[in-house]
């Protein structure tokens, strides 16, 4: 088979990532044209035609046809057309972005015969072999690490080409690796639901929420298909919908027998947030009891937990424990428990601290402590807006409360919140 350049090869994995036929890619295209370009295209049969050919590699998409395919994908030209050199002419930075994209870190860059074993991978899916699916398993482990920091929007569309990339191996794994591969895919799957609900696409997060289940039901993986519900029960929770939180939750906790204590503790403590949500104090603490047993349980047996349960400790259960106080009303008791718990958050976490942080200061605005919420809050500006929209709707939600208690301190926070968001991109 001949070396197909790394533009084909993305398009083509863009598409099946989306399960999009080659008629459903000249549909998509022509959707996403004006009117005006649209009267200029061949007929249907001939644009699924020119698809083809584009992804066979045989030549390069033109104007309008490369701005669509940007524009139906949602990713910057360069990253889908750039050009593939020799590997050895690259930077680090450059070698990352073909033949799959990734940022570019020093833990997951391929050396030169990885870089190749790659590439062949791409171009015979059918001759996937362990160490191409190591090095997609690090990647994802390691654009985890990296949400923490910069939050969804840089990933997103990274990682969705690599999800891509994952399913279409998938199909073509064979023996022992088959399930490996599924594994990784449905891992893949929830990342990139997380980062879907985390940049308000909520019809993909549940898309992708559901399909990381199915595969987890496909290779009986007990541990991410409880996993997902819980996930689905913040999705609820996020919305507000308490009570399919709550539902979502116990329907997580139908394999309390077969999972880690970890996601057992996960489910618990999601469930305890939807019936905090609705009001209901005491069964959400008996549930929070319950998940700090469970978390307690799973530190002594750490290694046992899934990869994706990395963050999932006791200064992380007691911010939970605070943000639940705060839906309860108990803003002395969520101050504590909030302040305790960011002293143990590392700095390198700027969305969970903007977010937790957040939740801080509007116990302390509820609590009747303007100046200590202002305090709290300025800090947090630039991270909420630029990388947590929860946080930057949390925060306008302490500027609303302060401003309607006509606190001063509620013009100052209005300020800062509108400087960032003119110089940070705002994700309200």
């Amino acid at each position: 088979m001949r070396d197909l350049p790394g533009w084909a090869v993305r398009l083509r994995a863009e598409r099946r990532q989306r399960l999009w036929t080659q008629r459903d890619m000249a549909k998509q295209l022509t959707e996403a044209a004006d009117a005006r370009t649209r009267e200029r295209f061949p007929e249907r049969e001939s644009l699924v035609r020119m698809i083809k050919d584009w992804e066979a590699g045989r030549h390069q998409p033109k104007d309008p046809y490369r701005v669509l395919y940007c524009r139906t994908f949602d990713i910057d030209e360069a990253e889908l057309f750039g050009d593939r050199q020799a590997v050895q002419d690259r930077t680090p930075a450059e070698v990352l972005s073909v033949p799959i994209p990734a940022l570019p870190l020093p833990t997951i860059a391929p050396d030169a015969d990885m870089f190749e074993r790659i590439t062949r991978t791409l171009q015979q899916p059918s001759r996937v072999d362990q160490q191409t699916v190591k090095w997609l398993d690090t990647c994802l482990a390691e654009h985890r690490k990296v949400e923490d920091t910069i939050g969804s929007r840089p990933l997103l569309g990274i990682v969705r080409q690599q999800l891509g990339v994952v399913v279409e191996l998938a199909q073509h794994a064979r023996g022992s690796l088959a399930d490996i591969v599924v594994d990784l895919a449905a891992q893949y799957a929830q990342f990139v639901a997380w980062m879907s609900l985390d940049v308000d696409d909520q019809a993909a997060a549940l898309a992708w929420y559901d399909r990381a289940h199915d595969w987890a039901l496909e290779i009986g993986d007990v541990n991410m298909a409880t996993t997902t519900l819980s996930m689905k029960a913040h999705q609820a929770w996020s919305a507000g919908n308490a009570r399919r939180c709550v539902r979502l939750a116990d329907a997580a906790r139908w394999h309390d027998g077969q999972v880690t204590p970890g996601v057992r503790g996960m489910a618990a403590q999601m469930a305890a947030r939807g019936h905090a949500l609705a009001g209901d104090a005491r069964p959400a603490r008996t549930l929070l009891d319950e998940a700090e047993a469970l978390i307690r349980r799973a530190a002594e047996h750490a290694d046992d937990e899934p990869v994706w349960m990395y963050f999932y400790d006791e200064t992380w259960f007691r911010l939970q424990r605070g943000m639940t106080e705060l839906h309860l009303a108990n803003w002395s008791k969520a101050i504590d428990l909030l302040t305790d718990g960011l002293s143990g958050l590392p700095e390198s976490y700027k969305r969970d601290r903007a977010w937790y942080g957040s939740c801080l200061a509007k116990a302390h605005a509820e609590a009747g402590d303007a100046a200590a919420a202002l305090q709290v809050s300025l800090p947090l500006v630039v991270d909420a807006v630029t990388l947590n929209r929860h946080a930057s709707k949390e925060l306008v939600d302490v500027e609303v409360l302060l401003a309607g208690r006509k606190s001063p301190q509620a013009v100052t926070l209005k300020e800062a919140l509108t400087a960032a968001g003119r110089t940070g991109g705002s994700t309200l």
